[in-house]
């Protein structure tokens, strides 16, 4: 194996999962799209069925189609819209999309159709996201077209949340007004008579800070990875805990002196005698080029600072005047005892799902299971 390797707790994502459903009481669907947030789609949607989850949701046909040749059977989502030319395999693959408009719902009539099955469909109602759904004055006449279709059955009604992780007054606002709308077209479907079938809407902030958001099923993405939105305080609003652990070994140790410089474009220089380790990791693997001369991993139990610019394939830390380290000796970039990944994408003036999405296949996952 590789030394430079992901770990992935899938103990922590059925305890992450138990504090979920705990909180809201809820049937769960599970995202595991871009390959599970890097953590690798078919353990983890092994894992979380096996901890109680009823759905899945992916972003692509091919993502589903992964997941069915993999011998998953639960139900799961299709988030995003299919090409004309994917709808015969999502129809194959029995995944349930999104569909926010006549044009779309027509296609997979078509397709549903063709492949002699009844496809599973659920409304999307763009109530403030403004990504794909219909508008809510649109949704009972959306509904009935489903509804209606020898090939199709309305199997949910869903909406998403754009601001629902914050606690700023008007961000707070703006998830109630959303909730509101939603509320009121879900009301129009059911006076004409229609079952809006499974209504979903509470992705991560909406499980923390919105219960009336809840409905009949959550759908919260990061939070199940170990990532949870602060509350007031700034602490994280629920103890879930991270999944990702990022860990290398050390496989060179060179003595550097005072005034000596390291890595492209010479931005580092020793201020001291001092000792320095290679990582065989670099932003070929994932790891942002903007961590060198600011990120610290843990080497020693003890936190040392990644020392010039990030490589393709390398990456060189300080460890100071310690002479008691060896040749492949572990060093954890992020996760387990040392700061997670939300404390880099803070550094980085990002969201944890791009840290974890952006450690590639080159660098192999090791999964603690259930």
């Amino acid at each position: 194996m590789r030394a430079t390797r992901a770990v992935i707790h899938l103990d922590y994502l059925r305890d992450n999962i138990n504090l979920v459903r705990e909180r809201t009481r809820r049937p769960l669907c599970v995202p595991v799209k871009a390959d599970a947030y890097g953590h690798g789609a078919l353990p983890v949607a092994g894992a979380a069925l096996s901890a109680g989850a009823e759905y899945l949701a992916v972003a692509t046909v091919g993502e589903g189609e992964e997941l069915r040749e993999g011998g998953i059977t639960a139900p799961v989502l299709l988030l995003s819209v299919a090409l004309p030319e994917e709808l015969a395999d999502l129809a194959a693959a029995d995944l349930e999309p999104l569909a926010g408009d006549e044009e779309y719902i027509e296609a997979l009539e078509r397709a549903a159709s063709g492949a002699g099955k009844k496809l599973r469909v659920h409304l999307k109602i763009d109530t403030g996201m403004g990504r794909i759904g219909c508008r809510p004055s649109l949704a009972r006449s959306l509904a009935s077209r489903i509804a209606k279709s020898g090939s199709l059955t309305l199997a949910g009604t869903a909406t998403h949340l754009a601001v629902s992780d914050s606690l700023r007054e008007e961000d707070r606002a703006f998830t109630e007004r959303q909730l509101d709308s939603f509320r009121g077209a879900l009301e129009d479907i059911r006076a004409g008579g229609i079952d809006p079938g499974i209504v979903h809407a509470a992705n991560t902030g909406a499980v923390t800070f919105h219960n009336g958001a809840w409905f009949d099923m959550v759908r919260p993405g990061i939070l199940l990875y170990g990532y949870a939105p602060p509350d007031a305080g700034g602490k994280p609003a629920m103890a879930v805990k991270p999944l990702m652990e990022l860990v290398s070994r050390l496989v060179f140790i060179k003595d550097v002196r005072r005034g000596e410089t390291v890595s492209y474009g010479r931005i580092w220089t020793a201020a001291e005698d001092t000792v320095i380790g290679t990582l065989p990791l670099g932003y070929g693997d994932g790891l942002s080029r903007q961590l060198g001369n600011t990120w610290q991993v843990l080497a020693g139990g003890v936190l040392r600072p990644l020392a010039g610019r990030i490589c393709m394939d390398q990456c060189m830390v300080d460890l100071g005047r310690d002479r008691s380290f060896s040749r492949w000796d572990e060093v954890t970039i992020f996760g387990g005892e040392a700061p997670h990944a939300g404390i880099m994408a803070s550094l980085l003036n990002t969201i944890p799902y791009e840290i974890t999405c952006t450690i590639n296949k080159r660098v192999p996952r090791v999964y603690i299971q259930v």
